[in-house]
């Protein structure tokens, strides 16, 4: 098949490209000066890591009453996705790095990648195609000011100079990125190529954070970190039209802003934990719901909120936390809302939503690099974008032409097996996923819907 072909390739050329550099990088980074009275770590000069990830997902047949134009297919259906990044990192000078990640995708979706709120694979981007993509990802520059002498270990890894840091700093972070790398980062539930794979799980769902149709931006943050407590804020470029590929790079006009605070906990001693309270806002062209019925009940026809798109803002809150419970067990617990009146502009069709979970890792059974997780997540709609898919409009990822409406509910379950470790392989791991949706779509009249997954990631 040509996916496994490419694939192969793929690993292929990773294995031999890292093969050659790979030790340079991880034991030949050079220490550089530390600052007066300062115990530095010694600290790499430049790096090199990749990631693999393949994911295949199953879902079998389920009852529907009808579908529309953007329902998920009541038939079986197959999907996969992969995905190959590799992170490059150099240190121009103490306290200032830059890092590129070229990255290959490939997917197929099911139902062309609608018919849900949560979508059920996370590394399926809206651009995905049976065939391997090269693109750029990220390339950024990030600048760290110390606010004091006391510094802090920092390990290698992707996007991550080895060294230290100071505990208390200010930081810039400028370039092509994602915004889901700097807000909204959890612990538990964050990351789809080694945690939970749906969408509702990965970031709060009702956060519409700018992006393109990839998942990336451009754009900038500044973050300060003063002992337990750390602000950040930053500017990105969002989609010319919703949800589209091609980023719209009038900053001053059109914008994703969000502002985030977060605190160590302490709940636990010795063990880390994390509240973030979040508020965006969006602005740019997208149509609102209201007025795009208003617009259908004078003219006739279905609502279309392309039809009636004009320059407007459209902002929201979350409020996000992580806790390590003990050396085996952490939870997370999410909960965000959209003011739910326009289209969704890069994310996922959420308005409200609620998510909780945790991650036991295998020591008690003697598997220590394993890991289970069990994750539940509510999805809701505001009542404007309800009676507009009611009336059979359309958004980018639902519409049955009817809506009986329901909140979207998920569990998810996974099980990741950790795989030996083979040179020039880091870390590698084999997951069995199991998601059960009710009412998808927002639709008690369709479901519920079960999917299966396997899916095996590495790190060099």
């Amino acid at each position: 098949m040509p996916l496994a072909l490419h694939t192969r390739h793929t690993l292929s050329c990773l294995g031999r490209l890292i093969q050659a550099v790979g030790v340079a990088s991880m034991l030949g980074a050079t220490s550089l000066h530390a600052e007066p009275g300062a115990d530095a770590a010694p600290a790499q000069t430049w790096q090199l890591h990749a990631q693999s990830t393949w994911i295949w997902q199953h879902k079998p047949a389920f009852n529907a009453a009808y579908s529309g134009e953007h329902s998920l297919s009541p038939r079986h259906e197959n999907d996969h996705s992969f995905s190959t990044t590799l992170f490059a990192g150099l240190r121009l000078a103490p306290g200032t790095e830059v890092y590129l990640n070229p990255e290959m995708v490939a997917g197929s979706p099911m139902s062309n990648l609608t018919g849900l709120g949560g979508l059920t694979n996370g590394e399926l981007q809206k651009t995905s195609g049976p065939h391997l993509k090269l693109y750029r990802a990220r390339a950024f520059l990030r600048q760290t000011w110390a606010l004091g002498d006391e510094r802090e270990a920092v390990a290698s890894d992707a996007n991550q100079l080895g060294g230290d840091r100071p505990v208390d700093r200010v930081v810039l972070t400028v370039g092509n990125l994602a915004v889901s790398d700097l807000f909204d980062v959890n612990a538990v539930a964050h990351d789809a190529r080694t945690q939970f794979l749906n969408w509702a799980l990965i970031s709060n769902g009702a956060y519409d954070f700018a992006a393109d149709a990839r998942g990336y931006s451009l754009g900038a943050a500044v973050e300060y970190v003063r002992g337990p407590w750390a602000l950040r804020a930053g500017r990105f470029a969002l989609p010319q039209t919703p949800n589209a590929s091609r980023l719209d790079r009038h900053l001053d006009r059109h914008h994703g802003d969000q502002i985030e605070l977060e605190r160590a906990t302490g709940l636990v001693t010795g063990l880390d934990g994390r509240v973030r309270l979040l508020w965006f806002r969006n602005t740019m062209r997208t149509g609102r719901f209201d007025e795009a019925l208003a617009l259908a009940d004078a003219e006739g026809g279905t609502p279309d909120t392309a039809s009636v798109r004009r320059r407007q803002a459209k902002q929201g809150w979350g409020l996000s936390m992580d806790q390590a419970l003990s050396d085996e067990l952490s939870v997370f617990a999410r909960t965000a809302r959209s003011d739910g009146r326009t289209e969704v502009e890069a994310f996922a069709e959420i308005d409200r939503s609620l998510s909780m979970g945790a991650v036991l890792r295998g020591q008690r059974w003697g598997q220590a690099n394993d890991a289970v997780g069990l994750a539940w997540a509510r999805n809701a709609l505001s009542s404007s974008h309800r009676r507009y898919l009611a009336a059979g409009g359309s958004g980018f990822f639902v519409g049955d032409g009817a809506l009986n409406y329901r909140a979207e509910s998920i569990t998810e379950l996974y099980y990741s097996l950790a795989l030996p470790d083979l040179q020039p392989l880091r870390h590698s791991a084999l997951t069995l996923d199991v998601q059960h949706v009710a009412n998808p779509a927002y639709n008690r009249n369709r479901g519920p819907v079960r999917m299966l997954a396997v899916r095996l990631h590495s790190d060099i």
